[in-house]
C-alpha cells in the first residue's frame, strides 16, 4: 500500500523535469536536480505534513537548489597583492588644489563667478541674480574664466576639466 504523498509527488515529476531542463545545463543536472527536489519535498511532507501548497513548495525548493548550484559553480579567482591596491587619490586632489589655485589667480568678477559654479551653482539665471548683472555678462565672463583656466591649467581649447584628473 502506498502512502498518501507519494502521488502528489510523482504527479509533479513531469513538470519538475521540465523545469529543471530548462535551468540546468545537461539532462543528467535536470534529473539530479529532479530527484533531489522531489527527495526534499518527500523529506519535509514526512517530517511536517503542514505543508498547504506541496507544487509551489517543490518549485521553489527547486529554484532555490538550482541557485545554489550555480553559485557553487561560479569560479572564484586567487587574489594577487596587485589586486588589492586602490588607485591613489594623490592625483586627484594635487589636481583640485592646482584648479583652486588658478581659479584664484583669475581676476576678481571671473573668480568669485567660477568659486560660485565650484561651489555648485550653475545656474547663469541665479549667478546674474546674484551679481545683479545681465545673463549675458555672466555667461562671457564664465566663458573667459574657463578660457583663462584652460591656458593656465595647460588643456587645449576645448578640453574637459576630466582631463586634469
Amino acid at each position: 500500500m502506498t502512502s498518501p504523498t507519494a502521488d502528489p509527488i510523482s504527479d509533479m515529476l513531469p513538470r519538475l523535469r521540465a523545469r529543471a531542463r530548462k535551468l540546468c545545463r545537461t539532462h543528467d543536472e535536470a534529473e539530479d536536480l529532479t530527484q533531489e527536489t522531489a527527495l526534499r519535498l518527500w523529506q519535509a511532507l514526512h517530517r511536517d505534513g503542514n505543508i498547504t501548497a506541496p507544487d509551489r513548495y517543490a518549485m521553489i525548493t527547486l529554484h532555490n537548489l538550482a541557485r545554489s548550484r550555480w553559485r557553487s559553480r561560479q569560479e572564484t579567482e586567487e587574489l594577487a597583492d596587485d589586486m588589492a591596491q586602490t588607485a591613489p587619490a594623490a592625483p586627484a586632489r594635487l589636481a583640485c588644489a592646482e584648479l583652486r589655485a588658478a581659479i584664484m589667480r583669475l581676476p576678481a568678477d571671473q573668480a568669485h563667478l567660477m568659486a560660485l559654479v565650484l561651489a555648485g551653482e550653475s545656474s547663469p539665471q541665479v549667478l546674474a541674480a546674484l551679481h545683479g548683472v545681465p545673463v549675458g555678462t555672466v555667461m562671457s565672463r564664465l566663458a573667459r574664466a574657463r578660457a583663462k583656466l584652460r591656458a593656465d591649467m595647460g588643456l587645449e581649447g576645448t578640453a574637459s576639466v576630466v582631463e586634469l584628473l
